[in-house]
């Protein structure tokens, strides 16, 4: 499993640690257990529809925050989840760019068990980091 709970850290919020060979591995990885926090089997959502979005930030770690924010708000505002399939990460001298391709599939009730509803990304602990040559993240959401 590319990510990890880490109950330790925030009692009232969920943690995790993520991992990737590449960053476009990490940030997956990072989205699935995203994923994991919000529903009980993941693996299960159905492929639905394609779904397309880019992210762009000046620097490797807020453009994680802001994809994992993408991923939130698209839940709320669309009442869509998003298992994200595909990663492109292009790497700028100022800006760094994301395109990720996702299923969507509706916030069901009767397809999916519900856990807890993720209101957003803190700064709490939040990093990314290289350990060698692989990638590695802490994420600590708000529910």
């Amino acid at each position: 499993m590319p990510y990890r709970y880490l109950d330790h850290i925030a009692i009232a919020d969920a943690a995790f640690e993520a991992k990737g060979d590449t960053t476009e591995e990490l940030f997956i990885a990072a989205a699935e257990a995203t994923l994991g926090i919000m529903i009980e089997d993941p693996s299960a959502l159905p492929q639905h529809q394609d779904f397309s979005f880019r992210v762009e930030a000046n620097n490797l770690a807020m453009l994680l925050f802001d994809f994992l924010q993408e991923l939130i708000f698209v839940k709320d505002a669309r009442g869509l989840l998003l298992k994200v399939v595909l990663v492109r990460i292009e790497t700028g001298l100022k800006v760094h760019n994301l395109t990720a391709t996702a299923w969507a599939a509706p916030i069901s009730h009767v397809r999916q068990r519900l856990l807890r509803d993720v209101k957003a990304v803190t700064f709490h602990r939040f990093q990314i980091r290289q350990d060698g040559s692989r990638w590695s993240a802490t994420v600590v959401l708000d529910i």
